[in-house]
């Protein structure tokens, strides 16, 4: 297939940048002595996981547990979820999955989450591995001070069914000494009880970087980094070069000087703008701004006189947050040195319970 016979709008990956990604991070953790563990939300590919922990990394995250279910169906195998488990249903999916691999472990932080993990894992044919989630300053889920992290850990060890597997965080950017101070302070006190934190796991592509700042935390978490976005370029984390996903799209209209509009819009690019302006970044054309969207168009302004763009005309736009993205289209097209590779599903696409 060529680019031209290619429907718009669609995703684009280029495999190259993706693996040179992939191996960059990984080198890093290796380099500090920090476990690695991607977090598949960014990109809700089979085999784009597989060769993650082909790199190296532990095993895999994923926010929800249809993302888990999937992942397992085809093989991952160490897996950890860094949500709340709640209600019937979800736990009897949970039970399912624990006793298809080989590791499996959640997080939680509220007494109701531990009693309802409880009572579904005590009959279990082992005990389900629960790690506490703490606020270290992101202000979404988690325990908010250490002592209290102390506390429900020894709630975890006591509880029938479950395994006490150390701690996590999802933190605010710019919070790896807040991550460091609060899990060193917490990990004295399990210690002085003698209650073994395996597990001390961080997380967020924004301070990737510096995630050797904090040694108190053993893992850490990724997602963004295997595609990176235009967020991540505003944030000097990584280049334009180092976007291996775009959204290739169609000038359909040039209604008035100055103005065009094209078929991507909300259901294509997502409206997160992530504290940018725009929401955007259209590849070889720095003076075009996209400066709205609608469900199926994007709009898009420029000076009138700096180049007109024309109906029919292909462009490449790096979305603000390409995690987004991914779970809005079924398909994706890898390319390699420029050349259509393959057509991949994304095959957790809508897992969003």
């Amino acid at each position: 297939m060529k680019f031209s016979e290619i429907n718009t709008p669609a995703v684009v990956i280029d495999r190259d940048i993706v693996e040179r990604n992939i191996h960059r991070f990984q080198g890093y953790c290796v380099q500090n002595g920090i476990a690695l563990r991607p977090h598949i939300k960014t990109h809700k590919i089979v085999e784009l996981a597989r060769l993650q922990i082909a790199a190296g990394a532990v095993g895999i995250n994923c926010q929800k547990l249809g993302e888990a279910e999937v992942m397992a169906a085809h093989g991952l195998d160490n897996i950890l979820i860094t949500y709340n488990i709640i209600g019937e249903t979800k736990l009897a999916r949970l039970v399912a999955l624990a006793a298809k691999i080989s590791k499996l472990a959640v997080t939680a932080d509220s007494d109701y989450t531990l009693q309802g993990l409880s009572a579904a894992f005590t009959k279990a044919d082992k005990p389900l591995e629960v790690l506490v989630e703490c606020d270290t300053g992101g202000m979404r889920c988690g325990v908010q001070a250490p002592g209290e992290a102390v506390e429900m850990a020894k709630r975890i060890a006591m509880l029938p069914g479950l395994v006490f597997g150390g701690l996590m965080t999802y933190p605010a950017k710019g919070g790896t000494s807040a991550v460091e101070a609060f899990m060193s302070s917490a990990q004295r006190s399990l210690q002085a009880l003698g209650l073994p934190c395996r597990t001390i796991t961080s997380g967020g592509t924004p301070d990737m970087w510096q995630a050797h700042e904090a040694p108190v935390v053993t893992e850490y978490r990724v997602g963004t980094y295997i595609y990176n976005d235009r967020s991540l370029v505003a944030g000097k984390n990584c280049g334009w070069d180092d976007c291996a996903l775009s959204v290739l799209t169609t000038v359909v209209s040039t209604p008035a000087p100055g103005r065009a509009i094209i078929d991507a819009g909300s259901k294509a690019l997502s409206s997160d703008l992530m504290g940018l302006d725009g929401y955007g970044e259209i590849l070889g054309h720095p003076q075009v701004r996209i400066t709205g969207l609608s469900e199926e168009h994007g709009h898009l302004e420029y000076p009138a006189g700096g180049g007109a763009l024309q109906v029919g005309q292909r462009l490449k736009v790096i979305p603000n947050h390409a995690c987004v993205v991914s779970n809005l289209f079924d398909r994706v097209n890898f390319v390699r040195k420029g050349r259509i590779e393959k057509v991949a599903p994304v095959d957790a696409r809508g897992c969003c319970s």
